[in-house]
This record gives structure tokens, C-alpha cells and sequence, in this order.
């Protein structure tokens, strides 16, 4: 069996190079898995690769199958595809996503995959672990029947938010972007779109997720009187204001955090993260959510085409890495 490798580190902060890498013979219970497609999470990832994690966060930041530290030299990501080449019977020569960096072979503990399930194609799960983000938010939310939503950001997370959200009986879903290129991304995901300054207000919820002052004092904006903001922004070592003067007491509003590290409180007796990430996988059976995935490039490109997303030079939701004979 071939077991070597080569992956993608940030050598430091804005360079990025391909590395061979030495796998170890898998032991009981592992699985060897060949990579075929990862994604590139653009907020987290590009800014892990900028250097922007904060000190007192690289604990809370480390990715499950890290290697290296921040700022660097850090081996970083965590959306990746590919098929079990070598495992128990179950798993053996099925599609399947893991939290792993972007490397083309891996050894991994069987139950650190989650199988692909039929009628997802292996490009579009990719995105699993974003929509995992979505899941957790809504059980932090617990949105109702009906429900008047915004989500403010209309990057990765904001439109997996919005992509779950319009399955949910009723609600009305509004995605709210300083692009108005979006709107054709809402428009395949089957929600309404709005420039900021034309966002409907009297919401129930809000997902803020655009990292921006701006978006949150928007958010707070749309609010109607003890509505919520749910906070998915993760803005690394830049401090932001919040408005809580004007009508933030008055009309009695929350801003409540919400982070994909641990299982919402509200299913966390009930589910594990396993659970989580294999309900994400079976919501991407949905067509639409192929217009999270705006751009591709093989594997090899990957320092340059990492620097073009950190840039700002190639805009991109999910970008899609493609290896060889994948």
C-alpha cells in the first residue's frame, strides 16, 4: 500500500508550500484514506494563513488533525472528502469527510469519518463541515414555524444558514449582503435577498455572520422587540464596537454567541458530534447548496491559490481543491 504524501502548510503567515509527508502504517481500528477533493473555509482559513488567530485563542483555534502551531508552520483545515482505501469492511472503498487538512493521504481513526451518503456527490460534501456550523447555529436558535429571519452575511456560514433555514415550514428568509452579486446565491438557495440599507426589519432572529461592525449594528437594527442576534462572526484579534445604546434596552434585544466547538446546549444531552456532522452530510443532498461552491483548483496550486483568497484577488464562498485521480 502506498503511504506517502504531500500536504499543504502555512510556512508563515501570507506564504504557503507543499510538503511530503510519511504516513504511518495504520493500526487496528484505523482507516487509510485517499483525499479527493477539500475545501477552503475562506474567512477562518484565510485568516489563519494572514496570521490573524489571536494569542489567547490558538487553544480554542486548533483544527482536529492540526499539525505545527500558529502562527506558523501550521498544517490548517478541516473540510476534506475522500475514499477509504483501506479500513473495515463498512467503510472500505466508500466516499466519506473528515476534519482533516489538506493532504492528499491520510491515517485516521475509523471513527474520525463520517460516510458520504448516497445521493450526495462527493464535491458538494465538501461543504459538510460549514453546514454543521449552520446545524449547531439553529439549535442555538431554535427558530419557530413561521419565524421573520435575516441573515446578515452572505459568506460560507451565512448561506449555509440560509440554505438549512429554507426548509424550515413558512419562515420568511431574508439574506442580507453589501454584494448584490448575492443575490443570485439566494436565489438558488431559495431565499430572498436585500442590500443592507433595504433589509426588511420586525425579525424574530438574525444570524449575524459578515464580520463586520456594520453587519452587527444592522443586525441589531432588524430586530423586532425581543428578537435575537445569533453571532457567528469570528473576527480574530480585531476588536469591534457593539451599539447597545439607542433602542437596544428598550426594546429589550440579545446578541448570543454561537460556535461550532461543542454541540449546542439544547441537543448536547442527546447528540454527539457524530450526529451533528452525519445530519449535515444528509441536508446536503440538496442541489442548491452548489452555489456555496463558486471556484476550484488542483491541489498543486494550492500556495498560490491561497494567497489570491487571502487577498481578496479571487472572491470565492467555498472554494474547492481538486487532487489527483480524484
Amino acid at each position: 500500500m502506498e503511504l506517502d504524501a504531500r500536504a499543504f502548510w502555512i510556512r508563515s503567515p501570507g506564504e504557503g508550500e507543499i510538503r511530503p509527508v510519511e504516513l504511518p502504517e495504520p493500526g487496528p481500528g484505523e482507516v487509510v484514506v485517499r483525499t479527493v477533493f477539500s475545501g477552503v473555509s475562506r474567512g477562518t482559513e484565510t485568516l489563519v494563513f494572514r496570521g490573524g488567530v489571536p494569542e489567547n485563542q490558538y487553544a480554542v483555534m486548533r483544527a482536529p488533525f492540526q499539525d505545527g502551531a500558529f502562527p506558523g508552520p501550521v498544517k490548517y483545515g478541516y473540510l476534506n472528502v475522500g475514499v477509504v482505501e483501506h479500513g473495515p469492511p463498512e467503510l472500505a472503498g466508500r466516499h466519506v469527510f473528515c476534519l482533516y487538512p489538506h493532504q492528499t493521504r491520510y491515517v485516521v481513526p475509523a471513527g474520525a469519518v463520517v460516510p458520504v451518503p448516497d445521493g450526495v456527490p462527493p464535491e458538494r460534501a465538501v461543504l459538510a463541515g460549514t453546514v454543521e456550523t449552520a446545524v449547531n447555529a439553529l439549535w442555538d436558535a431554535a427558530p419557530l414555524v413561521g419565524d421573520r429571519i435575516a441573515v446578515v452575511g452572505a459568506g460560507m456560514v451565512g448561506c449555509s444558514v440560509a440554505g438549512v433555514l429554507a426548509g424550515l415550514p413558512g419562515c420568511d428568509v431574508q439574506l442580507v449582503d453589501v454584494d448584490p452579486a448575492r443575490a443570485g446565491t439566494a436565489r438558488a438557495l431559495g431565499v430572498s435577498f436585500a442590500l443592507p440599507g433595504d433589509a426588511e426589519g420586525g425579525r424574530d432572529l438574525v444570524f449575524h455572520a459578515s464580520a463586520t461592525e456594520d453587519g452587527l449594528a444592522r443586525s441589531l437594527e432588524l430586530l423586532a422587540p425581543e428578537g435575537e442576534v445569533i453571532e457567528l462572526s469570528w473576527y480574530g484579534d480585531r476588536k469591534v464596537s457593539v451599539p447597545l445604546g439607542e433602542f437596544f434596552h428598550s426594546r429589550r434585544l440579545a446578541v448570543r454567541a454561537s460556535q461550532v466547538g461543542m454541540v449546542a446546549p439544547a441537543r448536547r444531552s442527546r447528540r454527539a458530534f457524530g450526529d451533528r456532522l452525519a445530519l449535515a452530510l444528509r441536508l446536503l443532498a440538496a442541489p442548491a447548496f452548489d452555489a456555496l461552491i463558486t471556484g476550484n483548483s488542483p491541489f498543486e496550486e494550492l500556495p498560490q491559490a491561497m494567497a489570491r483568497l487571502a487577498s481578496g484577488e479571487t472572491p470565492a464562498l467555498c472554494h474547492r481543491i481538486d487532487y489527483p485521480h480524484g
